[in-house]
């Protein structure tokens, strides 16, 4: 089964090409069949190689399939493989998993879109790329996936590149934006990869890890260096997964289709970040300042945009801000060594974000483009499979006790309270408005009295095709928890068990700790959703006062805490000022001056030896015939 492992990558591929040379003599029905089915064959083979690594024994789940032999220069050697473990499949199971619905939904979103061919292309290409960023065996490829998925990704973001509104401005730009901050973040895979080759000397993830049980060779690098490695590498996670301060692209990126929302910034490419670091997790082992900044970055960024997620009025930006507040847990998770548990969330908010960023294209759908809470309201009588989706996938968010995401959660947080105490704290307190803005996204729309009649007797259920991913991905959302659960663990064994041969050994916290996350957990996460009901739907007046309480913050909040702006001020416009200048002096003054310098000095010299040019064949014949005289005159005088 593991040499057909290369199909895996191949038949997304395959998709790609054909509705590129053939789709425009196809219907619209068929370019989706063609992008859903080859994303669901690929799923197929993933399911295939998962079944043979379970059929091995653990320390043999390790499988490097062999392509070609891809680059050679001195001693550099990087082959064109495919790693296949634990970790490498769970990650292709939900990338073609949860892109394979995703992609049937959009057959029925995106029927009327006229470029329709265009995005099932780019929709193949980025589950293509991300599979060669999970799948590939070496840094180098890693990142050439991980290229990919930027190119795919600003493509799918700025699809709509013709459109401006209010909320976005221009959605080229949107796409830009999401392009240029990633770049940064790459900046730092690029410096972690000279920096690794130099220290280890290969970039292949087998000899980089079994050379960093080396204890010689390790003393040789140094503490700095492996820690200097990994905040490279941490820089490289914090753009892609969207972590402070390079989390500013992921809110605008809500420009794009509202199915790209729920495949890149729900279920994939932002977990790209979270995945590189859960790979290397050999290197952050013997980094451990680098850990702790991740480990603070982490629950601060799940702290930051939570507390914007609570007064957003666009469904779609609550959405986008809990995203980028879930990938703060995944990131305090890696920092503080609790891979599993990281991978865990991943995979749970996976498809609970997945069914809720689809759940708000089916809202926007019935409701002809709306996406504004605040008009809306009564909808779960008129969109009844959308709103049981929806509050299904919110209560895992919410972390509700049963759910998936209390699970995943709660071992973040409890792996976080043994490592320290005030990272448990925070990320506790972030628990509770977690559960308060996840109540909100569903009490504001589907509870209610209608806020906007017109509006909201227009609303009708999507259709089938539609509807049914969204039961799909909400049965997985409440079953994940499944995944990781010591009473029922899946096949015989549990997720981070499962993860071991990728991750490491896993050391679970103390029985009093877990106990304690889950006690307090329920309370937070139960106590969250309390409040937002006896706000939003019985409006109590002691709910009214909590809620109203912090009034300082709110503007501020709204306004992303001012940070879209500081980038602005302080990055974006000095650096257009100073391009300008060297358009309007450097480049035009001088650069183009001394084009025309020396151009005005040959004119200079030529006007003169042009009057020689009569045009006169007498005088070019009596030149000639003196050029002559003065060469044999040179050879014979010359000779004497």
């Amino acid at each position: 089964m593991f040499d057909l492992a290369w199909l895996l990558i191949a038949f997304p591929a395959a998709g790609a090409l054909i509705n590129l040379f053939v789709g425009h003599r196809l219907e619209k029905k068929m370019i989706g069949f063609i992008g859903a089915g080859a994303v669901g064959a690929s799923f197929l083979v993933t399911l295939g190689l998962w079944f043979s690594l379970l059929g091995l024994e653990a320390e043999q789940r390790v499988v490097t399939v062999h392509l070609w032999d891809w680059l050679t220069i001195g001693t550099l050697h990087v082959p064109a493989a495919l790693l296949i473990d634990p970790l490498s499949i769970t990650m292709a199971l939900i990338v073609t998993g949860v892109g394979f619905l995703i992609h049937v939904y959009s057959i029925s979103y995106m029927e009327h879109e006229e470029l329709f061919q265009r995005f099932f292309i780019y929709l193949n290409f980025f589950i293509f790329s991300m599979l060669i960023l999970v799948l590939s065996d070496s840094f180098l490829g890693m990142f050439v996936g991980w290229e990919g998925v930027g190119l795919a990704s600003f493509l799918l973001i700025g699809f709509w590149f013709d459109r401006k509104d209010d909320t976005y401005g221009y959605y080229a730009d949107c796409g830009k934006k999401a392009f240029i901050v990633n770049r940064v973040g790459d900046f730092g895979v690029i410096v972690a990869m000279m920096m690794i080759f130099w220290s280890f000397g290969s970039l292949t993830f087998g000899e980089v890890f079994e050379h960093a049980h080396d204890a010689d060779l390790i003393a040789k690098i140094g503490p700095l260096t492996l820690n200097l490695i990994c905040f490279a590498l941490l820089l490289g996670a914090t753009g892609k997964s969207a972590q402070i301060p390079l989390y500013i692209w992921l809110p605008d990126a809500m420009a794009g289709p509202t199915p790209v929302s729920a495949l890149i910034h729900a279920a994939t490419m932002v977990t790209a970040g979270i995945y590189m670091i859960a790979r290397t997790g050999a290197l952050w082992h013997m980094a451990p300042v680098a850990s702790e900044v991740a480990a603070w970055i982490g629950v601060l960024t799940a702290l930051f945009a939570a507390t914007i997620a609570l007064v957003q009025t666009d469904l779609k930006k609550i959405l986008a801000y809990s995203t980028i507040s879930q990938l703060g847990y995944m990131m305090l998770g890696v920092g503080v060594g609790a891979y599993g548990a990281a991978v865990f969330h991943l995979v749970t908010h996976a498809f609970f974000k997945a069914c809720l960023f689809l759940g708000a294209g089916s809202v926007m759908h019935g409701l002809h483009g709306e996406l504004d809470i605040r008009k809306m309201g009564g909808l779960r009588t008129k969109m009844p499979i959308t709103f049981m989706t929806f509050q299904i996938a919110a209560a895992c968010l919410a972390g509700l006790p049963l759910t998936s995401g209390f699970f995943s959660k709660d071992g973040i947080l409890a792996a976080s309270m043994e490592h320290n105490p005030a990272l448990y704290v925070i990320g506790l307190f972030t628990a509770l408005l977690t559960a308060f803005y996840s109540a909100r996204a569903v009490f504001v729309p589907f509870y209610g009295k209608p806020r906007d009649k017109h509006l909201v007797e227009h609303a009708h259920e999507s259709p089938s095709m539609m509807a049914l991913p969204l039961q799909i991905l909400a049965g997985f959302a409440l079953l994940s928890a499944l995944f990781n659960l010591p009473i029922l663990p899946v096949v015989g064994e549990r997720l981070t068990i499962w993860l071991e041969p990728a991750t490491g050994a896993h050391k679970p916290p103390f029985l009093t700790i877990e106990l304690l996350g889950i006690v307090f957990g329920t309370l937070i996460s139960v106590a969250g959703v309390a409040i937002a009901y006896e706000f939003y739907v019985n409006k109590r007046p002691w709910a009214v006062k909590i809620v109203n309480s912090p009034t300082i913050f709110r503007p501020m909040a709204e306004h992303g805490w001012y940070v879209d702006g500081f980038y602005s001020n302080f990055i974006v416009k000095p650096i257009l000022w100073i391009s300008a200048w060297f358009a309007a002096f450097f480049d035009k003054q001088l650069i183009d001056g001394a084009v025309n310098g020396v151009a005005s000095i040959s004119m200079a010299i030529a006007e003169p030896v042009r009057k020689l040019q009569t045009g006169f064949v007498p005088t070019y014949i009596l030149t000639f015939l003196v050029g002559v005289v003065v060469v044999v005159g040179f050879f014979i005088f010359g000779a004497q």
